[in-house]
Formats: structure tokens, C-alpha cells, sequence
């Protein structure tokens, strides 16, 4: 009996040592389970956050391959030119003329206009050697122009001098006026500098160069810059009279680029009428620039970019604005490089939409005038409800959602209005000189390279906007400039 009550005691310490090596492997694995859910917990939440810190990466990433086609930014702006589409025929064009391109030569100059005649005749026949007589047929023409030896023309003027024996005193001749406020360069050659300067982007370094290889004139950097001043002068009142015109205007387009003047920030302002275009430099991009050309009463409507000056000007005065529906496809573009597959196909349907619209516009001659309005009001009804449909979360999809809700509209404006253009084109074709003329000659350095830039690069525009001749006007305004006479203007008369 005693053994048997032995053995079940021995059993069941070998049961308690089992049942508490159980438990202890149960405790070790409930501890490794809990430790392995919090490094589960740990990895997901470091997954979260290394999700969310690509997307913002991704964002930044795409926001710094921002360009010209997907942007406000302007084509110079592109570190990379984007690649050309390749050519549906997959062939390299030649260079020069195209087969088929129409060709286009000059028109020689008429009799009266040629200066010398050089005749070269035949003895005898090239061929056999035989005697020759005089055709009655026009000969082989070939007409040339070159310049003189020294294109200048000298003229001394002098003030003879007379002695008045009752007064004893010295009197001499007086030079008309307009050759005393010349001086040294007479109205041609001053306007010929300031062509090369405005127009042409030239230095006063490579102007003086010109003068000095080709004129034979060795001229200071010093005379050069009062040439630019005098002109200036004589440009201002025709820039003034631009000026007082703008806030009259029923249509403008206007766009504004940025330069640098030493360390400071100055901004070129553009705005296009439908006969003219004036250029203003400020060191502000705000909306005071606005008031302070148009004024607080302008009741035209304005072409321009969803820039906040332009939005905040028509908030305070009621302007009535046609926002730039090319800038606005750039935009649509950029939602189309986020990662996120809601932004792209969002991009994707408005694109499509706006495709559209234009599509409209292309057939606009071979529709009648009620149906082509009705076709873009229809155009129009698809643009915002792809804008303003399905929005992304996403604050760039949001954003461009909350810009048709609040100013839809206002892209719209020239279905509703004739004279308007659905795009800022035309603002933008006229400032690219002016970026062009500022990476060349590096911007202003004062007051008065800003007053000389903006009336030069209206001059230029205006003229070209009119088929005018830039040295033409430059001449004319230099010659009223220095005889004293009216100036003329850049307002075309006449019908």
C-alpha cells in the first residue's frame, strides 16, 4: 500500500514538473507573441510613414520636372527641352525648302532705284567664234548692293564770326537749333544706334565696335549712353499718349516677367491692346501695379493667367477676366505626373473635356453661328462637371476643383463676349523679345535704363503689331525730338 501511494506521489510531481515546464513555454511563447505584435505594430506604422513620406516625395518630384507644358513656367525656363514627337512617316526632314512650299523670292529693285549700270559684253561668239549683233531681249540681271568706303557723310557747321565796330564786340552766326541739340551724331546715325541698342540686343561694347571697324568712328561708352538718353527722350511722349489710352480698352491681354536689377527684383509688365502694346517696369508683381495703370473703374475685360494679382483685382473692382485656358491645360497636365491613379484619371477627364472645347473652336468656319455657340455651350457643361465631378481627395485635384467653382466662369468669358481669346497668347508672343533681350544684355541698372527699356520695347512691339518700321518711327520721333517739331505717334491714323 505504501508503495503504491509512493508511486502516485512521484507521478504527480512528474505531472507538476510537466504541467509548470507547460506553463513556462507558455509564458516564453505569450511573451515572444507579444513581443512579435509590437514589432508587427512597429514595421506598420514605419510603413505608414515611409507611404506617406514617398507620396510627398513623389509630389516634390513632380512639382521640380515642372515645365512649360505642364506649367505657368515659360519655355526658357526648361532645363531639358522635352523630346520632338517623332514623325509619323518615320523619315528625317531635309533641310531647306519642303516640295510643295511655294517659293519665295524678293522683288528686284525697279530702275530708279539702282545707282551705277555695268554693262559686260561679247566680242564674238563663245561657241564658234563668230561675229555678233545686239539682241532685243532684257539682258541676264544681276543686282548687288554694297556700302561705301565710308558710309558717313561729314558736315562742319559753322557760325561765321562778325565784328560790330560801334560795340566793339565779337557776334558770331547761330546754328539752328536742332543741330546744337544733336551734336556729334546727326538724326540718322543717332537712330541707327538706338536700333542696334532696342532692337538688335546689341552692347554698348559691340556697337562701338561697329561704329569703330565699319563707320570709322571711335566713339565713348559715355557719348553712346547719352544717344540711348536723347532717344529715350523723344520716345516718351508717344509712350505717355499709350499710356493714358490703356484704362479705355475693351480687351487686354497682359502677362508679366521677372529680372533682376543688382540684387533687387523688378518686375516687366505687358499689356496688349488690340492696336497697341505698352510694357511697364515696377518692382512690384502685385495687384497696385493694376490700379495704378488701369485704375479702380476699368470696365473692360482682361486675358491673363490665374496669377493671384489679377484675381484679386477683379475681386476689389468687379474687372471682368478671361483666365487663360492654356495655362489651365498645363495644370491638368501636371495632375496627370502625380502618382496617385484618382489624380491622374481626374487629370485625364477634364483633359479630355477641355480637348474638346478646342475641338469645337478648330471647326468654328465650318459651323453655322447658332450652332457653333450651341456646340461650345455644350463644350463648356462638360468641362466643369469633369472639373467639379469625382474629385481626388488630394489637395492638387481639390484645388483645381474649388478654382472652377469659384471662378469657372471666368474662363469661359469668350463664348459670351466677341473680341476675347480663350488664351493669353497673345500677351505671351509679345513679351518673349523682351525675355530674349534680357538674358542677352542682362536686364536694367537704373532709372533711366527702365524709362529707355519701356518705351524701346513698346516702340518695337507696336510697330510689329502694325507692320510698321521700328527705324522708320525712331527717325521720325528723333527728328520732331530735335527740331522742336511734334512727335509722332504710335496710334495708326486713319481708317
Amino acid at each position: 500500500m505504501k508503495l503504491r501511494e509512493t508511486t502516485v506521489d512521484s507521478e504527480s510531481q512528474r505531472l507538476a514538473q510537466r504541467v509548470a515546464k507547460l506553463e513556462e513555454k507558455l509564458f516564453g511563447v505569450m511573451e515572444r507573441n507579444s513581443q512579435l505584435e509590437e514589432e508587427i505594430a512597429r514595421l506598420r506604422e514605419e510603413n505608414t510613414q515611409l507611404r506617406e513620406e514617398n507620396a510627398r516625395l513623389q509630389q516634390q518630384l513632380a512639382a521640380a520636372r515642372k515645365n512649360s507644358l505642364t506649367s505657368s513656367k515659360p519655355p526658357s525656363s526648361d532645363m531639358v527641352k522635352p523630346p520632338k514627337p517623332p514623325r509619323k512617316d518615320r523619315k528625317k526632314r531635309k533641310r531647306g525648302g519642303q516640295p510643295g512650299h511655294e517659293q519665295h523670292l524678293r522683288s528686284p529693285f525697279p530702275p530708279e532705284a539702282v545707282n551705277h549700270f555695268e554693262p559686260y559684253m561679247l566680242d564674238c561668239c563663245p561657241d564658234c567664234g563668230g561675229s555678233l549683233r545686239l539682241a532685243k531681249r532684257p539682258p541676264d540681271v544681276l543686282q548687288q548692293v554694297e556700302i561705301t568706303d565710308t558710309p558717313t557723310v561729314v558736315t562742319e557747321h559753322q557760325g561765321l564770326a562778325y565784328w560790330c565796330p560801334h560795340c566793339q564786340t565779337l557776334h558770331y552766326g547761330s546754328l539752328p537749333e536742332a543741330v546744337v541739340k544733336a551734336g556729334l551724331f546727326g538724326p540718322r546715325l543717332t537712330a541707327l544706334v538706338a536700333f542696334m541698342k532696342g532692337v538688335c540686343h546689341a552692347s554698348f561694347a559691340t556697337i562701338r565696335k561697329f561704329l569703330r571697324d565699319v563707320v570709322r568712328l571711335d566713339i565713348s561708352r559715355g557719348y553712346l549712353a547719352k544717344l540711348i538718353a536723347k532717344v529715350s527722350q523723344s520716345l516718351a511722349a508717344a509712350y505717355a499718349e499709350l499710356f493714358q489710352r490703356l484704362p479705355g480698352e475693351a480687351v487686354l491681354n497682359i502677362d508679366e516677367t521677372g529680372h533682376k536689377e543688382y540684387r533687387e527684383k523688378f518686375w516687366t509688365w505687358c499689356f496688349r491692346a488690340q492696336l497697341y502694346t505698352l510694357f511697364r517696369i515696377d518692382k512690384s508683381r502685385g495687384s497696385k501695379v493694376l490700379v495704378e495703370v488701369l485704375g479702380t473703374e476699368f470696365n473692360g475685360v482682361l486675358g491673363c493667367d490665374y496669377f493671384g494679382a489679377y484675381r484679386k483685382y477683379m475681386r476689389e473692382f468687379d474687372v471682368l477676366v478671361q483666365f487663360c485656358l492654356a495655362h489651365l491645360i498645363r495644370d491638368v497636365k501636371f495632375l496627370m505626373t502625380l502618382p496617385g491613379r484618382e489624380e491622374q484619371s481626374y487629370g485625364k477627364r477634364v483633359r479630355e473635356s477641355l480637348r474638346e472645347l478646342f475641338a469645337v473652336i478648330h471647326r468654328r468656319e465650318k459651323m453655322s453661328a447658332a450652332g457653333f455657340q450651341k456646340a461650345l455651350e455644350a463644350a463648356r457643361e462638360q468641362v466643369m462637371k469633369a472639373a467639379t465631378t469625382r474629385v481626388p481627395a488630394t489637395r492638387p485635384a481639390q484645388n483645381l476643383a474649388k478654382r472652377f467653382h469659384q471662378h469657372g466662369e471666368a474662363y469661359f468669358r469668350f463664348i459670351t463676349t466677341p473680341g476675347i481669346e480663350p488664351t493669353n497668347n497673345l500677351a505671351e508672343q509679345a513679351i518673349r523679345f523682351v525675355v530674349i533681350d534680357r538674358r542677352i544684355t542682362q536686364g536694367t541698372r537704373s532709372e533711366t535704363g527702365r524709362r529707355w527699356c519701356e518705351r524701346i520695347w513698346t516702340v518695337i512691339a507696336t510697330c510689329a503689331q502694325q507692320g510698321r518700321s521700328a527705324f522708320e518711327f525712331i527717325l521720325d520721333s528723333v527728328h520732331a525730338h530735335f527740331g522742336g517739331g511734334s512727335p509722332p505717334s504710335l496710334l495708326p491714323s486713319g481708317p
